[in-house]
């Protein structure tokens, strides 16, 4: 059995994890709203832009065809894996490197035979993971510590020019989606080459809609067409930022409510060994007196 001293720097030890913990959720519930608030405000515009350039494409004829649309043979892939700058966030980063490995295995084990997938890392955990384990493509560790377009514009860029220049046939995002505080789905979207929209009620209606177009129609959608693909890849780090602030409030709340237990049982424990001590000193003075008195 442990001994009293033992017991009480056991117990110090939690309740200073518990502080911490609890500190950690309370930073993250703070972060999570603005996050969140962020994410709100831009799946609309995402969703209404790639609409108009739907539309606008569906309504070419052929007439245009753009440079990201091209389908080639997928012989060289770049995989971009969104992750967290840090970890204590359950298991929000090893489900990304889980959704990558299987993506990996299921799609593109031929390429990865041939050494033929690049993998591109958004967030500090990803480029560690990654950069032991085959080619990482830049350096993108510090996005999320002034997280804005402009930073993510970079990574988006440098992924279009690949593709453009036939260094990638294929340009996939591996992302955890935000759906509340305590669930984050893992997503894998196609970024490159674009797909195009599958018809559905709505966007047959939308697109009847006859625009007025300046200056040009082609000038238009040629410009449309790169900053949707900078805004899908920002709004996936948006994603992934709420996130993460999520996953790790849950994660610190339930290491709260795990210290909160440890420490009843260790209290308990302590109470335990503290009267046994008392006991076994009770029975060392009563055996004490009875001999003194058995010798007069």
């Amino acid at each position: 059995m442990a001994s009293l001293k033992e017991v009480r720097n056991r117990i110090v030890s939690v309740q200073s994890t518990q502080q911490i913990t609890k500190a950690m959720k309370m930073v993250a519930a703070a972060k999570l709203r603005r996050a969140q608030d962020n994410i709100l405000r831009m799946r609309p515009y995402a969703q209404r832009l790639n609409s108009i350039l739907t539309n606008l494409t569906g309504q070419s004829d052929g007439e245009m065809i753009s440079e990201y649309a091209a389908q080639r043979e997928v012989r060289r892939v770049l995989i971009i894996a969104v992750t967290s700058d840090r970890g204590l966030a359950g298991a929000f980063n090893s489900n990304i490197f889980k959704g990558v490995n299987t993506l990996i295995r299921e799609r593109y084990s031929a390429q990865a035979a041939a050494g033929n997938v690049t993998m591109m890392a958004i967030g500090k955990k990803a480029h560690d993971y990654f950069q032991r384990r085959g080619q990482v493509l830049g350096n993108y560790t510090h996005v999320f510590a002034k997280l804005s377009f402009d930073t993510v514009r970079e990574a988006a860029e440098q992924a279009m020019q690949g593709f453009r220049e036939g260094r990638f046939d294929e340009v996939v995002m591996v992302y955890n989606e935000f759906k509340n505080v305590a669930t984050q789905i893992v997503r894998t979207e196609q970024l490159l080459p674009l797909v195009p929209a599958e018809p559905t009620a709505a966007t047959s209606q939308a697109s009847n809609v006859e625009y007025i177009f300046e200056p040009s129609k082609e000038e238009i959608v040629q410009t449309l067409i790169p900053q949707s693909l900078k805004v899908q890849l920002y709004k996936a780090v948006l994603e992934s930022n709420a996130s993460e602030h999520g996953a790790r409030m849950t994660a610190m709340d339930k290491a709260t409510e795990n210290a909160g237990e440890l420490l009843k049982s260790l209290k308990l424990t302590y109470n335990r060994t503290r009267q046994a001590a008392i006991t076994t000193e009770i029975l060392e003075i009563v055996g004490g007196a009875e001999a003194l008195a058995a010798s007069r």
